[in-house]
């Protein structure tokens, strides 16, 4: 054998000698780590927070695996802890109107604080004694004055509420002055209150005149605690606007023993809506008692007296004037009709040739017939026959 063959036979039994040794070093080699996504199957689930620092290799088989992974069990859901908040509950929106209501009304009290305090003695003379007063409204101060008679009470009391006037330009002693002196004449304690809006009177919400009915609401349960007064005999008497503010508060109240409404405004609010804006030229609520049309028409319907007469208790005499041409004659008509249908006392009388505000005999015989109806249901005293 020549020298050439000799090395190639050694060359070739180096490459078999590698080939041998690479071969058994795979074989014992540890595996690389692969950085392919980890399988969905139970060997890859964490450990539970029971499980110890070092796991215990399970002597269980591998189940072999298969082309699609297999799902671990599923873990029930803790029960949720006691003291996990409910879910929330819906809760009704607050009606914004519900104070304006009659419904709303009835629900509030009054005049359970303050009381009516004497500013000052403006006026003395033989029959009575007249006073500024100022008293607590739902947190306003309302202005007024007061007329007490001479001589020894208490003395039944008689609220007047005057009708509308410009509030600017509304002054203390106004034209129903000459009504509460008359009927201070006659031996009744009068109360004549200037409403919120107005002179000496603080400024508060009037939706449809309602706050007017609460400066009444109030200074009735105060006028009880007058020493002058007898607090279980309470009358209104009520001009125009006046007469509509008193026919809202007799819905409210049966704290009142008779009334006397005077070309009254209407107990339907609707039909005062549609005065208004004729009266105003269009611009109605200047004194911000007109917050929306009469489309509403479920407010209007739970804001107007004329549904609510059957929680009226008081008497009511009606006059009105067949020649006014400020507010129409029929919505007494109307009145009248609503009150005997529902079972209320009332007294009705036409004056056929008196406007909205009466003078001479019309008005003599107003007061005349005013005076003996207080007489009859304040004073127990009825007129003779």
């Amino acid at each position: 054998m020549n020298r050439l063959t000799t090395a190639r036979h050694v060359s070739l039994l180096l490459v078999v000698l590698a080939l041998v040794g690479c071969r058994e070093a795979a074989a014992t080699a540890t595996p690389a780590r692969s950085t392919a996504a980890p399988s969905l199957s139970a060997a890859n689930t964490m450990p539970t927070e029971s499980a110890s620092a070092t796991t215990t290799p399970s002597t269980t088989p591998a189940a072999p695996a298969t082309g699609t992974a297999t799902p671990p069990p599923m873990t029930p859901s803790p029960p949720p802890s006691a003291t996990a908040s409910p879910p929330p509950t819906a809760t009704a929106t607050p009606d914004p109107n519900t104070w304006m209501t009659v419904e709303g009304l009835r629900k509030r009290a009054y005049g359970r604080e303050g009381a009516i305090e004497r500013v000052e003695t403006i006026e003395t003379i033989d029959a009575f004694t007249r006073s500024l007063i100022r008293y607590p409204s739902d947190g306003l101060m309302i202005g007024g004055f007061m007329n007490v008679p001479t001589g020894e009470g208490p003395f039944p009391v008689i609220i007047v509420n005057h009708g509308y006037m410009p509030p600017d330009r509304y002054q203390t002693l106004t034209y129903t002055t000459k009504y509460a002196d008359a009927l201070a004449r006659a031996g009744y304690l009068v109360l004549h209150p200037n409403f919120r809006n107005h002179v000496g009177s603080d400024h508060g919400p009037n939706s449809f005149r309602v706050g007017y009915a609460m400066d009444v609401l109030n200074l009735i349960e105060l006028a009880k605690k007058l020493p002058e007064a007898q607090p279980d005999a309470i009358g209104l008497w009520g001009h125009s606007m006046g007469g509509g503010i008193s026919l809202r508060v007799l819905t409210v109240t049966d704290q009142v023993r008779a009334a006397v409404v005077y070309s009254s405004m209407s107990a339907d609010e609707a039909d005062n809506y549609r005065a208004i804006m004729r009266w105003s030229g269009g611009a109605a609520g200047r004194d911000g008692s007109l917050p929306a049309p009469p489309d509403d028409a479920d407010l209007y319907a739970r804001v107007s007296p004329i549904n609510a007469l059957a929680f009226i208790t008081a008497p009511i005499a009606i006059h009105h004037g067949e020649q006014d041409d400020q507010v129409p004659f029929e919505w007494s008509v109307r009145l009248r009709a609503a009150l005997e249908a529902a079972g209320k006392p009332v007294e009705f009388y036409a004056y056929p040739h008196q406007g909205h505000n009466f003078s001479g005999a019309g008005y003599d015989l107003l007061m005349e017939r005013t005076i003996a109806f207080f007489d009859t249901y304040l004073k127990g005293t009825p007129p003779p026959k």
